[in-house]
């Protein structure tokens, strides 16, 4: 009976397989924060690109920097999403608490126009997990992703105000997904886990205008991960007639899975040494991710259409210079969703948001900090039109969304 039980939920194996690995990689898993002067200014930094994060920000503004510079730090975050069905049902997201390193290191020899550095950094990641008794189990319940980047870059001052720059990425994931297989809370569970690495590249311009006006540009390439693993089958008690028997499978699995371009655009006004206001066009590609390929047991699947839609972050930053090495940053963002109600995944938390930062820092000869608040809100909203599945469950219902972060950035100049 194993033979056939497991031919019997091989279709709706593959359908769970593409919907999970999909929803790991929106908009609401992309994670632009990585440095706490930047996310004070509410990422709005292209433009300014002062320290050594720029090899992620923006490369060219390595050129900007003197000797030798480290700067690391983390990105502490709690995220709290909370989902009310039809039913009247509401229901915690259950893994809130993350932590994302990041370092960076650079050296501008003397007497050359040219800047190196080094990244370390996870520009995608983050976890989730749904209760069982959720109403959408046999859609999603928890799903991990890890995704890390090294990322070699060499500048190029090519005038006094004019600086390119950009370098490979090498880049490492691994995925870990599941969901049940019935309605029924705990009895069995469908997994899929897998990893792969992928190369891509960045590049950056930095174009001092004038004193006061400098524009910056940078690109991240698009890349595509194809996590090969396994798949976990488990039924604990039969579900008839879609499982007649308990039965346990395990298989060799594949998913092709696209990750989107990204390319920023900004423009800092410094009215006065003492101020230094910044806004970016901040352009990620998620259309790209309109497939997902998907291979179980040695069997491909035709691609899975998802209809997503590429996306902005509108970034607003301000910072103040108080003298003897002090400063004070604010920051907006608002973030446009990209998954329609459609192909919403509950795993996402795709919704418009918004973000309000403050900060502060300081920098001396050679030791500096910045410590950034991020506060995170995104308005209701309801999903509809969602197709049933199988089970006749849906994703339809509402989704509130609200986090909090805190950030602490370290660096010593040589």
């Amino acid at each position: 009976m194993k033979p056939h039980s497991e031919v019997a939920c091989k279709p709706l194996l593959f359908a769970l397989l593409a919907g999970s690995t999909a929803a790991a990689s929106a908009t609401g898993f992309r994670l632009p924060d990585q440095d706490a002067f930047a996310t004070a200014r509410g990422e709005a930094f292209v433009a300014t690109a002062d320290n050594s994060s720029a090899i992620y920000y923006n490369p060219a503004g390595i050129t900007q920097l003197q000797g030798q510079n480290i700067r690391g730090g983390v990105y502490a975050l709690d995220l709290n999403t909370t989902y009310h069905s039809p039913a009247g049902g509401s229901y915690d997201n259950l893994r809130d608490l993350h932590a994302i390193p990041e370092f960076f290191y650079t050296y501008n020899p003397e007497n050359l126009p040219l800047a190196f550095g080094l990244g370390a950094y996870s520009p995608y990641g983050l976890s989730s997990k749904w209760p069982d008794q959720s109403g959408f189990n046999t859609i999603a319940t928890e799903g991990n992703l890890t995704y890390m980047t090294v990322n070699p870059v060499v500048a190029w001052q090519i005038t006094p105000a004019l600086s390119i720059g950009g370098g490979p990425t090498i880049n490492y994931s691994d995925i870990d997904l599941r969901q049940g297989l019935s309605p029924i809370p705990g009895n069995d569970e469908f997994r899929f886990r897998g990893d792969d690495t992928a190369l891509g590249f960045n590049l950056g311009l930095l174009w001092h205008i004038s004193p006061q006006f400098s524009f910056g540009a940078s690109y991240h390439s698009e890349t595509t991960l194809g996590y090969k693993g396994h798949t976990d089958t488990r039924v604990n008690t039969a579900v008839p007639p879609v499982f007649p028997v308990p039965f346990s499978v395990r298989q060799d699995a594949q998913a092709s899975l696209p990750f989107p371009q990204n390319a920023i655009f900004g423009l800092s006004y410094r009215p006065t040494p003492d101020w230094n206001f910044e806004f970016n066009l901040d352009w990620t590609d998620w259309s790209r991710v309109n497939s997902v390929t998907i291979s179980q047991g040695g069997t491909a699947l035709p691609p899975l259409a998802l209809g997503w839609q590429s996306s902005m972050y509108y970034e607003f930053g301000a910072t103040r210079y108080l003298g003897k090495g002090w400063h004070v940053s604010a920051g907006y963002i608002y973030n446009e969703n990209s998954v329609p109600n459609a192909t919403y995944e509950p795993l996402v938390f795709d919704l418009n948001r918004h973000f309000w930062s403050l900060g502060a820092g300081f920098q001396g000869e050679h030791f500096g900090f910045d410590v950034a608040y991020q506060l995170g809100y995104g308005p209701t909203r309801t999903v509809s039109g969602y197709p049933p599945n199988a089970w006749g469950q849906s994703a339809n219902g509402r989704f509130d969304f609200l986090s909090n972060a805190l950030m602490l950035t370290a660096g010593w100049r040589f």
